[in-house]
């Protein structure tokens, strides 16, 4: 078994009390810290939940890099809600834990579209 483990880690990071209603300033810097960890990452539902993926040391330690950049910001209470999946049954490629899952979804709703609609897809 790898020393560490790949890990796809879906997160919301969430500031509080800023006084402003807006908080896309804060996501945007945690942004900023994923683009320059070098890991997988994608932003879904307007900054309110983040799918990031690597090694789970790397992936712990940008979480820790976003809260760190959002305090420094002006945010005085962050609260991050972290769902982190691993797996050692197969190898999964850097940067397609997500992707691959999401395409084999797609995949099978075509088929049955496709049936349903009487088109065969291989």
């Amino acid at each position: 078994m790898p020393s560490d483990l790949y890990a796809v880690a879906d997160f919301c990071l969430i500031p509080m009390g800023t006084g402003e209603s807006s908080v896309a300033e804060y996501i945007a810097e945690c942004q900023r810290v994923l683009e320059k960890s070098g890991l997988t990452f994608k932003i879904f539902h307007f900054g309110y939940g983040t799918n990031l993926e690597g090694p789970w040391s790397e992936v712990s330690q940008a979480i820790h890099d976003c809260h760190t950049a959002v305090h420094r910001k002006g945010a005085p209470r962050v609260a991050t809600d972290i769902r982190i999946g691993t797996r050692v049954d197969r190898d999964t490629p850097v940067g397609d834990g997500n992707d691959h899952k999401v395409k084999r979804v797609e995949e099978i709703l075509a088929r049955e579209r496709a049936a349903a609609s009487g088109i065969f897809v291989a």
